[in-house]
């Protein structure tokens, strides 16, 4: 998603990136809605970023294929799952570095 905005910015692209950034609002809120269906607790919620805890195990890669139906065309997700914030982010970011559009688990990082 960042490197989208820089290009608007640079393209000098206001209505564009204003209806970006109306579209990456309606699917924070969409993957919001969609996980609290779920039983997570979410967290944060904005930008193009949501932040969920549960307590119970799912099945997460199936969650996130269900999630990723909620991206605007041309948007890939990226999800990281761990036992706290910290750990989930430093999955998201393996996810990130690891081309993207995939979900990874932190105790799993040193399988990838």
């Amino acid at each position: 998603m960042g490197r989208k905005i820089t290009s608007l910015y640079l393209e000098n692209a206001t209505a564009k990136l204003s209806q970006f950034c109306d579209e990456m609002k309606g699917a924070t809120e969409k993957i919001s809605n969609f996980l609290k269906g779920q039983g997570f607790e979410v967290i944060f919620c904005a930008a193009d970023g949501v932040a969920a805890s549960i307590e119970s195990d799912i099945d997460f890669e199936r969650a996130f294929t269900e999630l990723c139906k909620f991206a605007p065309e041309g948007i890939t997700l990226s999800a990281g799952v761990g036992q706290s914030l910290s750990q989930s982010y430093i999955a998201l970011l393996s996810a990130k570095s690891n081309g993207k559009n995939c979900i990874h688990r932190y105790s799993r990082l040193g399988e990838i």
